[in-house]
């Protein structure tokens, strides 16, 4: 027995949604199942029922060509809509006095065909007439529910099942019959529930694919496909896409279970998603054609049609509702201030725009509340303790079901609906939906689902089906699409409205602090020039003492003397440096191409380099490219940044500096190196501050120098960095962008 075949499978409750269902190496006993090799149409496997309804010996047809099996017609129709890769359609034949139709159907390398009773159609006059009524009917409908009711009564019309059901399921894939027609004797399934393990995933998955499933006969026997493996890949082949395929044993006794002789399903999908079943059950075998069963799936088709257009009406009115309420709450957010206290102590309040029964805001780590919710501090714990994992949007209608906590004010927040806003990540608004208590009827006990062996328990189809009640609690209304469409909308309102109001704040922040700084500038340029004149007058008489009055002045005079006189040229030298840094930022650029060579040269002669630091070396990049920039500001940038450089390599044996630059991405990084002192490099932002030193004091200065050359760099949209190792030198670096190659 080969790996993976269903025969070899245990199902227990862990893996029953892993059931291998496309995979069942049968085939149901009213039809044939033949599957034939996609290039070359020779049949690899076929039912062993191929003898009984065929009269054909199975070994004669394994392995012969497609042609000689079926009609030469059938079998070249196929042939060519392959070769010319069109659609495949089911062909009729006859073999003796029987008639069948053949349905293809292709799974990855193979074309399958179901092979069955050709039967009897509907009436084409009857099914258009029927068909126009119940359009009709579906477009007067009160509700879903009402729809529902007419989709079965046709059904059961045209088909003449014993029971047809509407199978509706929930976001757990639990299921309820929300509508159904049926015989007088049978009993009423109608508001039933069954749990998502009745109709487990792979067999909705089939459905989704599939659209319409039929098991003629509940007991029948089933045939085997043969060989079991396919002779080509060496596995057991995929017949998802086949309607004769075998049903899981697990399904066919739970119909047996039911009572149910013969079954029909088809597929309610609502926008990309399946929405329910159409389900029919009969006592006895009943087999109805493809055909019929095709007109089922237009039926179903056209319910879906009416289902999607009917919810998305209800989907339009109630987004409609909740948009008149959000523009009120946008008008009282734009007006006032204070965006919380605009949404909870106005009419409308937030909690207006959805049905619930309060709701809370969270912001900057305050709760604020309206209508019933938990209490404050109950919510502050939801927040930091679960909802902060949940992503920017959460809902559920069983919260304590995720958060056990919340099974102690779920009288007021079974259900929640929450949203991140605003910068902070605490910040939440949260809709609250109290506890609907209601008593749920299930068809059977639906915890009884299996048994244990060997400390494993697995699953058996359900046996009773008669109304088992259940307590509902802790669970609220589900949340809709139109309510998580209203959320969003508000959020992005909100967050809309945040973001302006900050804006409004920044740029009124920024045009205040430009206008101080202008106002800064200008005083600074006035105070240092309004210092000069009793500044001169202080060194002025201080020169005339030690001029002509040096000799009868005692030593201590003397020495204060000399202290006025000093102090007076370093305060004229920091009043050059406040007036150099105030005319940067009150000076408009005057841009133009500049020679960095020839700045860096006029700087190192305004520094008497020669005479002043006759034992420095001085390396210059003869390749220096130019730059564009306002000329005075550049020079006093590349001044300061030499000055610096001879000063603080001063004191070394052998001092040295270098200027050059290299390529960055398209830019010139120019740089000023030397060997000097060097600082520590966590000083490195705090040194272009104004009056900001971290040299000792054995190095004159006033420590504007190189705040004036960070201004000029920002002044001109650039970059200005050091790195730097205390006894190990500084390298200054700057680029300008524009800059002219």
């Amino acid at each position: 027995m080969a790996t993976g075949a269903y025969s070899e499978q245990e199902i227990t409750l862990t893996n029953c949604d892993r059931e291998p269902i496309h995979i069942i190496g049968k085939a149901q006993e009213h039809g044939v199942i033949m599957i034939c090799d996609l290039n070359t149409l020779s049949v690899s496997q076929c039912s062993a029922n191929v003898e009984s309804i065929f009269g054909i010996d199975l070994a004669t047809i394994l392995g012969a060509p497609l042609i000689e099996v079926l009609p030469k017609k059938v079998a070249k129709s196929f042939k060519r809509k392959l070769k010319n890769n069109e659609s495949l359609l089911p062909k009729k034949f006859k073999i003796g006095n029987q008639k069948f139709l053949s349905i293809p159907s292709i799974s990855k390398d193979f074309l399958i065909l179901d092979i069955e009773p050709s039967g009897k159609s509907l009436d084409p006059v009857g099914f258009q007439e029927q068909l126009t009524k119940i359009l009709a009917e579906l477009n007067d409908s009160g509700s879903v529910n009402d729809m529902c009711q007419q989709a079965a009564m046709l059904v059961k019309y045209l088909f003449d099942y014993d029971r047809v059901m509407i199978y509706k399921f929930d976001e757990d894939w639990n299921g309820e019959v929300v509508a159904e027609v049926k015989e007088p004797q049978l009993e009423s399934w109608l508001g039933l529930h069954y749990p998502a393990t009745d109709i487990p995933k792979p067999a909705r998955d089939i459905f989704m694919k599939q659209g319409v499933r039929i098991i003629s006969d509940v007991n029948y026997k089933a045939s085997p496909i043969i060989p079991e493996i396919s002779p080509i890949t060496g596995q057991a082949s995929d017949i998802s896409s086949s309607e004769l395929r075998a049903v899981s044993p697990i399904h066919i006794e739970y119909l047996q279970n039911m009572g149910v002789g013969a079954s029909l399903t088809a597929a309610i999908i609502l926008n990309g998603e399946l929405w329910g079943l159409v389900a029919c059950h009969h006592a006895t075998p009943k087999f109805i054609n493809y055909h019929q069963r095709q007109s089922c799936l237009f039926l179903t088709q056209v319910f879906s049609n009416k289902l999607a257009l009917k919810t998305t009406n209800l989907f339009l009115v109630k987004t409609s509702a909740s948009d008149e309420i959000r523009k009120k709450l946008v008008l009282q957010m734009t007006s006032i201030n204070n965006i919380v206290h605009a949404l909870c102590n106005f009419d409308p309040t937030f909690v207006d725009i959805l049905d619930c029964g309060g709701g809370a805001i969270v912001k900057d780590g305050e709760v604020y509340t309206c209508g019933e919710t938990p209490e404050k501090k109950e919510i502050a714990k939801l927040c930091d303790h679960f909802l902060v994992n949940k992503g920017t949007y959460f809902s559920s209608k069983s919260l304590s079901n995720l958060y056990p906590e919340a099974s102690k004010f779920k009288s007021k927040a079974s259900g929640i609906l929450s949203a991140r806003f605003g910068n902070e990540e605490g910040d939440y608004i949260i809709w609250f939906r109290p506890e609907a208590k209601e008593t749920v009827s299930w068809g059977g006990n639906p915890q009884k689902k299996g048994f244990i062996k060997n400390g494993i328990e697995y699953l058996t189809p359900r046996k009773s089906f008669e109304r088992w009640a259940e307590k509902v609690s802790g669970i609220a209304k589900p949340w809709a699409d139109y309510d998580l469409e209203a959320v969003s909308s508000l959020c992005e309102n909100i967050i809309h409205i945040l973001v302006k109001k900050q804006k409004d704040e920044i740029y009124s922040l920024n045009s205040r602090l430009v206008e101080a700084n202008k106002e800064l500038e200008t005083f600074s340029y006035s105070v240092s020039h309004d210092l000069r004149a009793p500044l001169r007058g202080i060194d002025g008489y201080a020169r005339i003492l030690q001029d002509h009055y040096w000799d009868r002045l005692d030593d201590y005079s003397q020495k204060a003397v000399k202290t006025i006189v000093k102090s007076a040229g370093e305060m004229d030298i920091m009043i050059d440096d406040i007036l150099s840094y105030s005319k940067v930022g009150q000076t408009k650029l005057s841009k133009q191409l500049l020679s960095i060579k020839q700045i860096v040269t006029n700087a190192i002669e305004a520094q008497n380099a020669e005479n002043n630091y006759p034992g420095t070396i001085i390396k210059i990049d003869e390749n220096l490219p130019k730059a564009v920039g306002d000329r005075r500001m550049i020079s006093q940038l590349i001044n300061n940044l030499i000055s610096n450089a001879l000063k603080y390599s001063s004191k070394e044996e052998l001092p040295e500096i270098e200027i050059g630059f290299f390529k960055k991405k398209e830019q010139n990084v120019y740089f000023i190196k030397d060997n000097g002192v060097g600082f520590d490099p966590k000083y490195k932002e705090k040194i272009f501050k104004l009056f900001s030193r971290v040299a000792s004091k054995d190095y004159l200065g006033t420590g504007i120098g190189l705040s004036i050359a960070k201004k000029v760099v920002d002044k001109h949209n650039g970059q200005l960095w050091v790195e730097t190792e205390p006894g190990k030198g500084s390298v200054f670096y700057f680029i300008l962008p524009d800059f002219d190659e």
